[in-house]
């Protein structure tokens, strides 16, 4: 059997036990280590032991529990809930401030949790009932909702982008920086399509009513600090790793512990905040590092074998396809496996194949874990089968319907899709920041 046709099995056997139901690491795990003892006796047993201690060995990693860990304290502690007090406040007298306040609320969960599942539950829980009960239309709100908690993946400290780093091996730093800019100008976005959308059909987004309207001076005020809290935390986090003062692990620390400190000081911080909050980040953390092993054992089998290799001059030389051409329809079938897996699926799954091809083509790693990111968002919103989509009905009201869900992300999947267009045009949106930071 031809090198080629042992990838190609190995590939359809993996893809075939995922649809069995069977977990993402086991599958991949399974089919990595098998096919390494078959190719090379006992001997292939060393290469999933060796991934393993490659990621045990991998500093950085320290970095994953620490953020789910800053997340979740600040979920359980209820200061989500502060921020959109602020954003009611603050935003609610203008026709669709509320839609308009929850994707500020949306980036500020994604600058404190990096998850998109966190954003999703925070906005349909404490934004949707608020939202529908002032008179909002329910299919715009369903797509702020589903748009705005799915930038959680991109604004850092995104766990999907240090995902993509331990597997595509570039610095986690560099990429956060990378998601900086498309992160806010796909917030900026949606911002700007919900303003103008409520400003052409007021019904959509009514302002808040007069009697909601008086609040006083003081109060806005003290509502304000709500927002500045969680900007407080990034920028203990964030500004000495940009200065070069601490390392990305040390910042990590910092962001861990800043959070802590802030549930302690407004007395939120209860046993059992603390407990769930712990609870649940060794659950997620755990999670993650059996499927990084799981996905390095794979790409070090299917490395060896060549199929990168076979399959870059498959699409160069025999089909003449042009390195741009390659790339689109990656991301093109990112949308499509977007529909039945999650993003950690996904680019466990791709990651042996696409990056050392991306890498071969002469693209930006970095650049592209941001397209990578962006088209995520893009598949985990498209029908018929988007995560966010099941997840968004899961927790959504009765009165909202599965076709209200499916036509609410419509214009933001387009969105989206210009977003993704602009930075493939535009490359230094997205190498700007970490360009200048690390020659700086």
């Amino acid at each position: 059997m031809s090198y080629e046709m042992i990838a190609l099995t190995m590939f359809s056997s993996m893809m075939l036990l995922l649809f069995t139901g069977q977990r993402v690491f086991g599958a991949i795990g399974f089919v990595g280590a098998f096919a390494g003892i078959m190719l090379w006796g006992v001997g292939g047993s060393d290469i999933p032991f060796s991934a393993t201690m490659k990621l045990m060995k991998w500093y950085p990693l320290l970095t994953l529990p620490m953020f789910i860990f800053m997340g979740y304290i600040l979920s359980e502690s209820k200061i989500a809930d502060d921020l959109y007090k602020m954003f009611h406040v603050w935003m609610g007298p203008i026709n669709g401030g509320l839609a308009i306040g929850t994707i500020g609320l949306m980036v500020l969960i994604s600058a404190m949790n990096g998850l998109s599942v966190a954003g999703m539950a925070i906005g349909a829980t404490i934004a949707l009932p608020e939202l529908l009960r002032r008179g909002y239309d329910k299919i715009m709100v369903t797509g702020v909702i589903q748009a705005g908690s799915s930038l959680g993946i991109l604004v850092p400290p995104s766990v999907v982008l240090v995902l993509y780093a331990m597997i595509a091996r570039q610095p986690v730093g560099q990429l956060w920086l990378a998601g900086v800019f498309p992160g806010l100008m796909m917030a900026a976005m949606f911002v700007i399509y919900i303003a103008i959308r409520c400003r052409l059909q007021p019904q959509l987004g009514p302002p808040l009513e007069e009697a909601e309207r008086n609040v006083s001076r003081a109060e806005k005020f003290r509502l304000l600090r709500a927002g500045i809290l969680p900007l407080v935390i990034f920028a203990a986090m964030m500004i000495p790793f940009v200065k070069g003062w601490t390392s990305l692990v040390e910042s990590s620390a910092i962001g861990a512990l800043t959070a802590f400190l802030a549930a302690v000081l407004k007395g939120r911080m209860t046993k059992t905040v603390f407990e769930n909050s712990v609870r649940q980040t060794l659950a997620i953390s755990c999670m993650f590092m059996w499927i990084i092993v799981a996905a390095l054992s794979f790409g070090a089998i299917f490395d060896g074998l060549g199929a990168v290799r076979a399959i870059s001059n498959l699409f160069t030389d025999q089909l003449g396809l042009s390195p741009w051409t390659i790339l689109i329809m990656m991301q093109l079938s990112f949308i499509v496996m977007g529909t039945f897996l999650d993003d950690t699926a996904m680019l466990v799954i791709v990651a042996p194949l696409y990056v050392p091809l991306v890498n071969a083509l002469g693209f930006d790693l970095v650049w592209y874990g941001v397209l990578y990111t962006i088209t995520t968002q893009i598949a985990y919103m498209t029908p018929p089968f988007g995560y966010n989509l099941f997840l968004m009905r899961a927790m959504a009201p009765p009165e909202i319907s599965l076709t209200d869900i499916y036509k609410s992300i419509i214009p933001f999947v387009l969105i989206m899709v210009l977003a993704l267009v602009i930075i493939m045009v535009f490359p230094q949106i997205a190498l700007w920041l970490p360009e200048y930071i690390y020659q700086k």
